[in-house]
């Protein structure tokens, strides 16, 4: 082998160790961040039957801040670069499983910042979209990962339970 194909082959490796560093540190897709659903129903009646379908799995609903309301009050203050994507709705449920929160702080107590946990959901020319933080994306270096996996799994069965749910 001469010099000039032991240098391409080395540039070669090299390359292609650098492509396979660039794919392990890429960034999280927003597919893979957060996790979305959207039915073409009612944000009132989505958002009931997705906040029961939680309680039913047990994270019940602790705080339910209404977002849209409260931007509305902006409106006139911040003028044209108010609502500019018209939702018509933004609402909130913050909820948490006590026995989940007591498992995760025995395994990782740092990880007790994804506690309480959140969905979103948004309404936009007649359809309802949920939206829920994958918290394994945090986790993903930690000791409680393969829980907090189940604690995602459940939350977004929840979730697709009660879209499909909806009336």
């Amino acid at each position: 082998m001469g010099i000039r194909n032991t240098l391409q082959t080395r540039l070669l490796a090299i390359a292609l160790m650098l492509l396979a560093m660039m794919m392990l540190a890429r960034p999280a897709l927003a597919a893979d961040t957060v996790f979305s659903i959207t039915v073409g129903k009612p944000v009132d009646a989505v958002y009931d039957s997705v906040y029961q379908s939680l309680e039913a799995s047990r994270f019940y609903v602790v705080f339910e801040p209404d977002i849209g309301k409260n931007l509305a009050n902006f409106a006139d203050r911040w003028g044209d670069d108010y609502n500019r994507n018209k939702l018509s709705a933004i609402r909130s449920m913050v909820f948490c499983n006590g026995w989940y929160a007591n498992r995760v702080s025995n395994l990782d107590p740092g990880m007790l910042g994804l506690c309480p946990l959140h969905a979103t959901v948004i309404g936009r020319d007649g359809k309802t979209t949920v939206l829920f933080n994958r918290p394994t994306v945090i986790a993903a270096n930690s000791p409680a990962l393969k829980l907090i996996t189940q604690i995602e799994n459940e939350v977004i069965e929840a979730i697709q339970t009660g879209v499909n749910q909806t009336r």
